[in-house]
């Protein structure tokens, strides 16, 4: 099968979903697909074809929102590009302008178009309507949610049930919605595979002491990520127990504001920011923790979740749904939902190491549901019932077309 992956982010630009795509393209290829992308050029202003990684990237102008960039709906040059790959199917991982470029070259040839919907843009609008206009602002989001998410596709995967849930109870969608959790290499993040020197290495430039009892957040820090939650809980919680820390791994634009609270609040011993860490890295990092912490109420998923447990961490999630598909509570991580909740549990797993052992154990045994290959099999299985449909809709001159085309491959 020939699939297109539209993305608006890529490498090498980090995030969840970028290592989402990754893992996809490299599980669909190893299972005989050829895989293409389509995404952003966040280098320059130039259009770039990798012919090796098979990744065309188009130039755009830059956002002020992190790295990104905002590209033509219709690149002229890149139509013939992506013409000659006769994609099967495409893929689209974005709602913004590469997201309507792959809704326009569906329609215009025929193609099968699948979307993933990965961001639940509600919790997100009053961050940039600083709380006016929340009514419209509410209703303009829906409505081009609505228009990207359901009127424009063949087929809509979602990676929860929070997600599927808004589509049909609230927007009151009819269409067919795929749950699929989205999966990653879990092998990367197995503790037996990273290198015991690197961890030593590590805690050593950290000044993580053996009786130290440490948490990890990896992500971007911004306001929507409710870090300052976490940082607030080791501040009530650092002159009784000077031995809880907590690693934060990653970069935004609140990194300088949390820095200067941990110091407000003479936490700087016990709260470690490490910046940006390379995506290659990352899975040291987890080795330095005995549990990962998460309070963020804004995530469809929530992938270093799923990254920690293969780590064999117990994860700590806030009491959300997103968090619901993947983490038990008691069995491979905890629940909580206010800071003096998390306290507690965070202390009383400290003081009992069987308890720890257990939760550690389950959290990696529960990773390996999420792995690369099983994620890609349920997402081509969405592919075939896209292409399907669409057969099934077209029109007798539509069908030669394409068997004329085939020909010619």
């Amino acid at each position: 099968m020939r699939i297109g992956i539209f993305t608006e982010t890529y490498t090498p630009y980090i995030s969840g979903l970028v290592t989402s795509e990754l893992m996809l393209k490299n599980a669909l290829e190893k299972m005989g697909h050829e895989v293409y992308v389509v995404t952003a050029n966040l280098e320059n202003y130039h259009y770039d074809y990798d012919e090796e990684e098979h990744v065309l990237r188009i130039p755009g102008v830059k956002t002020g929102i992190y790295d990104s960039r905002l590209t033509s709906i219709y690149p002229i040059q890149a139509i013939n590009k992506v013409k000659s790959w006769n994609l099967d199917v495409i893929h689209s991982q974005t709602e913004f302008a590469i997201g309507t470029f792959a809704r326009i070259l569906a329609k215009q040839y025929h193609i099968p178009i699948v979307h993933t919907y990965h961001t639940m843009y509600e919790d997100y609008v009053h961050y940039i309507t600083k709380g006016h206009f929340k009514r419209s602002s509410k209703k303009l989001v829906e409505y081009l949610t609505l228009f990207y998410c359901d009127k424009t596709i063949t087929e809509l995967i979602v990676p929860t049930k929070k997600a599927y849930d808004l589509f049909k109870e609230k927007y009151n969608v009819e269409r067919n919605i795929h749950i699929i959790p989205t999966g990653i290499e879990v092998e990367r993040f197995y503790k037996e595979n990273i290198p015991r020197k690197e961890v030593v290495r590590l805690k050593k430039q950290y000044q993580i002491n053996s009786g130290d009892y440490v948490g990890i957040f990896v992500g971007r820090l911004a306001e929507e990520k409710n870090v300052e939650f976490l940082l607030e809980m080791i501040h009530k919680m650092y002159k009784k127990h000077p031995n809880m820390k907590l690693l934060i791994v990653g970069d935004g634009p609140d990194k300088e504001k949390y820095e200067s609270i941990s110091e407000k609040n003479h936490t700087e011993k016990n709260i470690i920011f490490t910046g940006k860490v390379a995506w290659e890295e990352i899975p040291v990092y987890y080795q330095l923790a005995d549990y990962f912490i998460t309070a963020s109420k804004t995530e469809t998923q929530g992938l270093t979740v799923i990254e920690a447990m293969a780590a064999s961490l117990p994860a700590f999630c806030i009491d959300d749904e997103s968090f619901h598909l993947v983490v038990v509570d008691g069995l491979d991580g905890i629940f909580f939902n206010t800071i003096e909740e998390a306290i507690e549990k965070v202390i009383d797993l400290s003081e009992h190491k069987d308890k720890q052992k257990q939760l550690a154990n389950q959290a990696r045994i529960k990773a390996d549901r999420y792995s690369a290959r099983y994620f890609a099999e349920q997402v081509l299985d969405v592919y075939k019932r896209a292409i399907q449909t669409k057969e099934k809709n077209q029109s007798i001159f539509q069908k030669m077309w394409k068997k004329v085309k085939g020909v010619f491959r």
